[in-house]
């Protein structure tokens, strides 16, 4: 997979992009990563990529120029073939990110990524914009951190990212449940015991016992997860109905 990010601040995600799992992913050569910073389509010696809005108002507006010749660029150099790559610009007016959005931006070859900064932007490059994404009703001060995020989560999907296939197939938010309660050495731990259930070898016991507690965690936490949740059981349906009593 290749990611390019249109950005006015590449070295405040490189040293995350470039550690641990990520570097490693990167070092494999399973996603590529590279920076485009939108001041050099500027022409003015102050390298200017903002400007005051029309019609007055607090902050900066990032001028639509320079962002536009960075996408313009970028989509020249994609090394797909027939096909464009999607631009997706992090907005706090998008569509808010999840587990679902990351396995689908997962499926792409070429991504770019266009981090909004100061006041936002000149609204004219929106139709250059396949895609906007939110981390949730916040602002942050750019979109150099929410990318980072977007590109962690939908990288640890890439085939290869991990030795075991398995890894992302059982975590919070699969089929809209928490992940359940997990434990590792020792079996005791400040008079707190790992459940035996889990030292007992039986698996089908093991998988039963994670489900119910995925389910319990999940109605604690997040409970409007299990109102969109398929029913995979009857027991899941008659906990359901109990639950709604």
């Amino acid at each position: 997979m290749k990611i390019d990010i249109i950005t006015l601040f590449p070295e405040v995600m490189e040293p995350y992009l470039s550690s641990s799992i990520m570097g490693r992913t990167r070092n494999k050569g399973i996603i590529e990563i590279g920076y485009l910073n939108p001041r050099v389509f500027t022409k003015d010696k102050h390298k200017t990529v903002d400007d005051r809005p029309y019609g007055g108002g607090a902050g900066m507006l990032m001028k639509a120029e320079p962002l536009y010749q960075a996408i313009k660029q970028l989509k020249k150099q994609s090394p797909l073939k027939g096909k464009k790559p999607l631009v997706v610009m992090t907005s706090p007016r998008g569509k808010v990110f999840n587990q679902k959005l990351a396995k689908e931006l997962a499926k792409e070859k070429h991504l770019i990524f266009l981090c909004g900064h100061y006041e936002g932007v000149d609204a004219r490059i929106y139709p250059e914009i396949d895609l906007e994404i939110s981390l949730g009703d916040f602002i942050l001060t750019g979109g150099e951190l929410a990318a980072c995020v977007m590109i962690d989560a939908l990288t640890r999907l890439q085939p290869g990212t991990f030795a075991k296939q398995d890894v992302t197939a059982k975590e919070s938010f699969e089929d809209n449940l928490l992940e359940a309660p997990q434990y590792t050495r020792p079996e005791v731990w400040r008079r707190r015991k790992v459940p035996a259930v889990l030292l007992s070898g039986n698996h089908k016991e093991i998988e039963e016992w994670k489900l119910n507690e995925a389910l319990k965690i999940t109605k604690k936490l997040r409970p409007d997860l299990l109102d969109n949740r398929p029913l995979k059981t009857s027991e899941e349906k008659k906990k359901r109905l109990k639950r709604r009593k």
